[in-house]
C-alpha cells in the first residue's frame, strides 16, 4: 500500500517577536512531540509551519516514502489533494497551517486582494514575492489579543478629544471632518477616516516622535499618580512603546479595535483589513502567499502609501470581528470555522473523555491534523503502520482517507484540522 497518511516534522521560525523557550506553545508542542528536541530557554519560538511552503516544507516521518518533504510528495502525488482542489489550485496545497506564539507585537499590516497582489508583485517583486491574496484566520489556544479593523467612529473621536498629541498629528481640519461625519453617510465616514489615518501614518518622523514622547511621559505620570488612563488607552500605549520605542505604530491603537479572544474564539482577516497580533498563542491558517504590506511596529520594509491606499476604512465594533464556529450537523465533536474564501477551512475536533474510539472522517481534500491535547493510536488503511499520536503530533491526510483513533488519554482530545472544502 503506498502511504497516503503519514506523520510530519514541521519547520519552526524563530522570529524575534516569539515567546521564549518553554513559555512558547510552539516550543511546548515541539518538546512534547519529540523528546529529543532541545528547547533553548532564551530563544524565541514564534511559528510552527505545517505545510509545503518552500521556506518551511514539512519533513515526512516515514522512511518507506521515497520523498523527503511534503512539497516533494504532493508534486509526485497530486491526486492526494482531491480532484477539485488539485484543479482549482494548480496541483498545490492551497493553505499553510501554523501555530503562533506571540510575545511582542507583530507589525501593523494588511494583505492585498488578488488584483492588488498581482500589481504589487509586478512592480516590486523583491517586497511582494507572489501574486496571490493572503486571507488568514487565527483561533486562540490561550487568551489572545490583537488589533483588528477600524474602531467605531465615536471611539476614535473620543480619543481625538482626550489625546491632544494624537490630534496634533492628524491636524485640526481632518479631526473636525471626522467629528462632523454622520452615521447616515457611511462613504463620508470612510473618506474622513482615510484622511485621518493617512495623515497620522505620513506624519513627519521628528514631529511624531516628539508627540509620542510627550504622550508617554504624560501617561506615565498619570499612572504614577494612580489615575485611570483608560480614556487614553494608557496600558496598551506604554506596552507597545516599551516594545517599539518611537514607532508610529503606537498611535494606531486609537484607530484600530483591540480584540480579545478566549481559547476557541477566532479572528478572520480578509483582504485589506488592518491588523497586528499583540500577544498569546493561536493556530492560524492562511492562503499560500507571502504578501504583507507593513506600516509600523516593525524594523522591516514599510510601505505606508500602499497600506493607506488599500485599507478597508469601514468602522465596526470589536465584537463583530470574532468569527463564529458552527457545530457540525454530522459529528457533534466537530466545530467548523468556514471563512468566506475558498482556500481553507479549519475544524476544531473536541473528543470527550467518554469516547474511546473516534473516526477522523474522510473529506474531499488533503488535510493537516494537529494534536493539541490527548493521546491516541491512529490506524488507517492508507498508512503503512499504526501511528502514535500525542500533544504536538502533526499528520498529513490525503483526500478521501480517514483515520481511526483509539484514545488512551483520560481527558479526551483536542485536535485542529485544516483542509479545503470546495
Amino acid at each position: 500500500v503506498p502511504s497516503a497518511v503519514f506523520p510530519l516534522s514541521c519547520a519552526v521560525q524563530n522570529y524575534s517577536w516569539g515567546k521564549l523557550g518553554l513559555e512558547s506553545e510552539v516550543a511546548k508542542l515541539l518538546a512534547s512531540s519529540d523528546p529529543l528536541v532541545h528547547i533553548q530557554p532564551d530563544q524565541p519560538y514564534a511559528e510552527l509551519w505545517m505545510g509545503a511552503h518552500p521556506r518551511g516544507d514539512a519533513i515526512i516521518q516515514d522512511n518507506r516514502i521515497p520523498q523527503k518533504s511534503l512539497g516533494q510528495w504532493i508534486a509526485a502525488n497530486p491526486a492526494c489533494l482531491g480532484a477539485k482542489v488539485k484543479d482549482a489550485f494548480q496541483g498545490q496545497l492551497p493553505f499553510l497551517f501554523k501555530v503562533l506564539s506571540v510575545n511582542t507585537a507583530l507589525s501593523i499590516q494588511a494583505h492585498p486582494n488578488k488584483e492588488l497582489a498581482a500589481k504589487l508583485h509586478a512592480q516590486f517583486p523583491e517586497h511582494y514575492p507572489d501574486d496571490n491574496h493572503k486571507p488568514e484566520m487565527a483561533i486562540a489556544l490561550t487568551p489572545f489579543e490583537g488589533l483588528c479593523g477600524f474602531r467605531p467612529v465615536e471611539e476614535i473621536v473620543s480619543f481625538l478629544q482626550t489625546v491632544p498629541e494624537l490630534r496634533a498629528l492628524i491636524g485640526e481640519v481632518a479631526a473636525e471632518q471626522l467629528e462632523r461625519s454622520g452615521s447616515d453617510d457611511p462613504r463620508g465616514v470612510s473618506a474622513a477616516l482615510r484622511v485621518c489615518f493617512t495623515r497620522l501614518m505620513k506624519s513627519e518622523k521628528k514631529f511624531f516622535v516628539d508627540q509620542l514622547n510627550m504622550l508617554v511621559k504624560r501617561i506615565s505620570q498619570e499612572v504614577a499618580e494612580g489615575k485611570d488612563t483608560s480614556g487614553s488607552n494608557g496600558d496598551l500605549l506604554l506596552r507597545l512603546h516599551t516594545q517599539y520605542p518611537g514607532d508610529i505604530g503606537c498611535f494606531t491603537i486609537y484607530f484600530l479595535n483591540l480584540v480579545k479572544l478566549e481559547p476557541g474564539d477566532a479572528l478572520f482577516l480578509g483582504a485589506n483589513e488592518p491588523h497586528a497580533y499583540l500577544q498569546g498563542d493561536c493556530v492560524e491558517c492562511m492562503a499560500c502567499s507571502d504578501n504583507t504590506v507593513r506600516a509600523g511596529l516593525t524594523p522591516k520594509f514599510i510601505d505606508v502609501l500602499t497600506l493607506c491606499e488599500m485599507l478597508n476604512y469601514t468602522p465596526a465594533p470589536s465584537s463583530s470581528k470574532i468569527f463564529p464556529a458552527t457545530q457540525s450537523q454530522l459529528d457533534p465533536c466537530v466545530y467548523l470555522y468556514d471563512p468566506p474564501v475558498p482556500d481553507f477551512t479549519i475544524m476544531r475536533i473536541e473528543i470527550p473523555a467518554s469516547i474511546k474510539l473516534y473516526l477522523v472522517s474522510a473529506v474531499d481534500s488533503a488535510s493537516i491534523l494537529l494534536v493539541i491535547r490527548g493521546t491516541a493510536v491512529g490506524t488507517s488503511t492508507a498508512a503503512a503502520s499504526e501511528m502514535s499520536l500525542r500533544r504536538g503530533s502533526v499528520l498529513f491526510i490525503s483526500a478521501n482517507e480517514s483515520i481511526s483513533l483509539s484514545l488512551s488519554s483520560l481527558d479526551g482530545m483536542l485536535l485542529f484540522r485544516a483542509c479545503c472544502l470546495l
